[in-house]
């Protein structure tokens, strides 16, 4: 019957539709589609006092709520320490006069390739001759294709999150050598996030461990369709925040912050409060 014919062909059309679309987004979510800006900005930065660029630009995975969230955050912290936030995700300002006058950088949820090659030699310059930076949750995905950054920056190769029970609740343990110039961190806490698996444990690339979760207690499985090797997690011992130096720059890295809840966490909070002060040299 026709009307049998057209509505196989509406569901074969739907189908395809839905296989592309599924196909983009994953592709998207894995590579991002790279777009740059080189014009610098016209901003005059203030010489009294300390400067933090919040960098939120994203070319892959956005995670749309959790940067709306951190914005009204770091502005509250700001104002609380003294700081000059200049917020933006126009990558302009990653230029040979502007990125120096920053005291700390923070990739706030960036995904994907946001910066040229020139730009990332000149990140690469920042952070080895003294510049602090910050990365935050998607900052360590396996998107930015930028190997210098994930061996030296992040120090772990992202593999996966958990895709059933994608957010889930876990008690966050302090490191028990973290070094004392850390400000009032909490102890522990409890804190749902999605968790980042890696497939290498910082310590190996010499990072400092400062908050861990027993990953034990979740679900790692990041199984999906075709994906069917997906299906672990890191232990007992699971780092979830970590920092190191880089040349004469210091680095800070945290897993999590993918929800809009993690900025109202005043013990997430106080971590970011206390990263700042540390890359910054403001402790």
């Amino acid at each position: 019957m026709v009307w049998l014919k057209r509505v196989g062909i509406a569901l074969l059309i739907l189908i395809v539709l839905a296989i592309t679309g599924a196909g983009i987004f994953a592709y998207k979510a894995k590579n991002g589609f790279a777009r740059y800006e080189t014009t610098p900005h016209d901003i005059d930065l203030p010489g009294n006092m300390p400067s933090v660029l919040l960098f939120s630009k994203t070319t892959a995975f956005r995670h749309s709520t959790a940067i709306k969230a951190s914005i009204p955050a770091f502005e509250r912290l700001a104002n609380e320490n003294g700081w000059f936030l200049y917020h933006t995700e126009d990558a302009g300002i990653i230029n040979q006069d502007q990125l120096k006058e920053f005291d700390v950088i923070i990739w706030n949820n960036s995904t994907g390739p946001v910066l040229t090659k020139d730009q990332r030699l000149l990140v690469q310059g920042y952070i080895n001759d003294g510049g602090g930076f910050i990365g935050i949750h998607g900052a360590g995905d396996d998107s930015h294709k930028w190997p210098w950054y994930i061996q030296h920056v992040i120090g772990a190769r992202f593999s996966h999150h958990p895709i059933k029970d994608q957010i889930q609740e876990a008690n966050i343990q302090l490191h028990p050598s973290v070094d004392s110039s850390w400000n009032q961190l909490s102890a522990q806490w409890n804190h749902s996030d999605e968790w980042y698996i890696f497939y290498d444990h910082p310590s190996i690339k010499g990072m400092n461990i400062m908050y861990s979760i027993d990953g034990t207690t979740i679900n790692p499985n990041g199984n999906l369709l075709w994906v069917t090797d997906k299906d672990f997690g890191m232990g007992e011992d699971h780092p979830v925040a970590w920092y190191n130096q880089v040349g004469a720059g210091r680095i800070f890295y945290t897993s999590m912050g993918h929800t809009a809840g993690t900025f109202d966490n005043p013990d997430f909070l106080q971590m970011l409060k206390s990263a700042v002060q540390w890359t910054g040299g403001l402790e």
